[in-house]
């Protein structure tokens, strides 16, 4: 593992250079905004006995290479019920907002239910390819032709820690991941042209292991403006889905 993208420093997170998005030189990455309301949202509100079933993250402004601080409040506690909400600022203003929804683990009911089959895909034994066009900011291996008749699919895998001095949990790793969504449903020949302004994780357990497995289950556009989903895999099977929002910025990854 290399540098953190953040250093602690009292309240506020520090971002490293390498924090930057693919968008721009001086642009934090907005998946590490969704890492750190993850973060947060965990350590303050997380319960063993209740399963994190909704993340939703709001990208509404991009930041500089600023410190972060992250806020969070109950909104309700109920008996198989907890709602959660997170704010992300700099000294600019509020650059994101978050909501969860925590859920009560219990019997799993019996009989025949729908299900959504695991793909097919072995987990990669080799070290991730590197070429040259762009290098996420995390270990990836593409399982199919970017843009081309195939769904999309990639393992992905953290290659940083997100704070200085602090292991990743399973939920910080998935909601770091549920960003890939927006670029992997919109791949096309032409690269990457819309940019998310939010993605909605929902779970129904959190992943087994460091690799998160992400297939491009569709997407739409129309006069600028786009939705697509993934379905998210770990190696023993699907563990949920990530919706994005995305506007149209025809600008490709380099």
């Amino acid at each position: 593992m290399t540098s953190a993208f953040f250093t602690r420093k009292r309240d506020e997170f520090v971002p490293a250079p390498h924090a930057r998005g693919p968008w721009a030189p001086d642009m934090l990455h907005g998946r590490l905004v969704g890492g750190l309301v993850a973060r947060a949202l965990e350590e303050r509100h997380g319960d063993a006995e209740l399963q994190f079933a909704r993340l939703t993250v709001d990208l509404f402004r991009n930041s500089p290479l600023l410190p972060v601080t992250v806020e969070t409040s109950l909104a309700r506690d109920g008996r198989r019920i907890r709602v959660a909400d997170a704010t992300v600022s700099t000294d600019q203003g509020v650059i994101a907002r978050a909501s969860a929804v925590l859920l009560r683990k219990g019997e799993q009911p019996g009989g025949e239910l729908p299900f959504t089959p695991g793909w097919d895909e072995p987990p990669p034994r080799e070290a991730p390819p590197r070429d040259g066009v762009w290098n996420p900011p995390f270990d990836m291996w593409p399982l199919t032709a970017w843009g081309g008749p195939e769904r999309d699919r990639a393992w992905i895998r953290e290659s940083r820690p997100l704070v200085d001095g602090e292991p990743l949990t399973p939920f910080t790793r998935v909601a770091l991941a549920g960003d890939f969504a927006s670029p992997l449903s919109a791949m096309s020949p032409a690269g990457v042209q819309f940019i998310n302004g939010d993605y909605t994780l929902t779970l129904t357990r959190l992943p087994e292991g460091e690799l998160i497995g992400m297939e491009a289950t569709g997407h739409l556009s129309a006069g600028g403006v786009a939705t697509g989903h993934c379905t998210l895999h770990d190696t023993a099977g699907p563990i949920g889905f990530c919706l994005v929002t995305a506007v149209a910025n025809p600008r490709p990854l380099k």
